[in-house]
């Protein structure tokens, strides 16, 4: 495969506020720039000015998004099509590659290859938690869509259930699952892990399913006395009422419960193996997901995980053999799956080799850059046509 100048449209790239598309953007970017080709990242920052900055070989456009609202479109648009030319015309770019809106500010007419790479896009998540789509960003979406040439997703199931809300037809979609970095989320000693400690990490809001584990908690913590939780995440602030997510939760927990919960904030990502390695169990029981990279993250780590068994659950983990996967609306099978695990070391032990088998063979940056790059290379083949 020859050297590709590729381009990731990314607002979220670390350090800084991240979440699954920024240590996504990170992972695939380092690996790919150690494979020979250019990378570069572009995005709006909360910046003054523009920052051009490194990161092991990537290069971050950082661009300052705009202040005054209402005018985010035409100015943020504006700034984006001039960096983006102005980058193109220094060394010219085979892929513009971003996530399902990203496409609605690139010129039409741009003449590398335009890829979506679907993480769950707005029509997606709001119909699979049951919500109204809002016009303006299901507009926004349609645009990004009709502009890209070529379509990639991260599970199988975003993938199909969005080219039905899109009525995308027999468009071709390549499934790239998330890569996880395995060599720095590894196994780590068992005495380090203590007994009885459930980890959630991810962010703390009702689609996560932290509600229903908080719920589930009275019923843990009567059959294994010394079961606690640990949430680790950024609370989600209501847009409406400014209403903490977090506060609500803790005003649900009993006197009796108060100190087997214990809420950690945000953890920096560079921090979470050393947390992950204490807990006994992992659990992610997320209403809908497109495919966490949390989840892959504890599958590398070789921790028994318990997830959630809705939208790509089933393709991330093998129900009962890389993990257990519970229904993330009722608290009593959250419940069951984790007692199950809190009560047997010699189950957790084997779902953990699995998991990690699981990480490594189908998930690590290994497996999948290769798959990444022929992917691009396609695409880039047929811009050049």
């Amino acid at each position: 495969i020859h050297t590709m100048h590729i381009c990731f449209l990314c607002n979220e790239y670390p350090p800084g506020r991240h979440g699954g598309v920024g240590s996504f953007t990170q992972t695939l970017g380092r690996a790919l720039v150690n494979c020979g080709h250019r990378v570069t990242v572009i995005g709006l920052y909360d910046c003054e000015k523009i920052l051009d900055e490194r990161d092991e070989g990537v290069r971050i456009v950082r661009v300052p998004h705009a202040k005054l609202p209402g005018t985010g479109f035409m100015i943020n648009g504006a700034r984006l099509r001039y960096v983006l030319r102005y980058l193109h015309s220094q060394d010219a770019m085979d892929v513009v590659e971003g996530p399902e809106l990203s496409l609605a500010m690139i010129p039409e007419d741009f003449p590398a290859a335009k890829v979506i790479r679907m993480n769950g896009g707005h029509q997606f998540f709001a119909s699979t938690l049951g919500a109204k789509p809002k016009r303006w960003r299901s507009w926004l979406e349609q645009r990004s869509f009709s502009r890209a040439d070529h379509l990639c997703a991260v599970s199988q199931y975003v993938a199909e259930t969005t080219r039905q809300l899109l009525q995308l037809g027999s468009r071709p979609i390549a499934i790239l699952p998330n890569p996880v970095d395995t060599s720095r989320f590894i196994p780590q000693p068992p005495q380090l892990e203590e007994d009885g400690l459930i980890l959630f990490a991810g962010t703390v809001c009702e689609k996560k399913g932290v509600r229903q584990l908080v719920q589930a908690m009275p019923r843990i913590v009567a059959a294994v006395p010394n079961a606690r939780l640990w949430i680790a995440g950024r609370d989600w602030l209501d847009p409406q009422t400014g209403e903490s997510f977090i506060e609500k939760l803790r005003q649900m927990i009993s006197a009796e419960l108060s100190d087997k919960i214990v809420f950690h904030g945000m953890v920096e990502h560079s921090e979470l193996p050393k947390m992950m390695a204490k807990a006994s169990i992992c659990v992610y029981p997320s209403h809908m997901e497109a495919m966490p990279l949390a989840w892959l993250e504890g599958l590398a780590m070789g921790k028994a995980l318990v997830a959630s068994q809705t939208g790509p659950g089933p393709e991330a983990i093998e129900d009962g053999v890389s993990g257990l996967l519970c229904n993330p609306h009722d608290p009593d099978s959250i419940a069951e799956k984790l007692i199950l695990l809190l009560n047997d070391r010699d189950l957790r032990h084997r779902l953990g080799c699995q998991a990690r088998q699981r990480a490594v063979n189908r998930f690590s940056v290994e497996t999948l850059v290769g798959h990444n790059q022929e992917f691009y290379a396609q695409c880039a083949a047929s811009a050049a046509k």
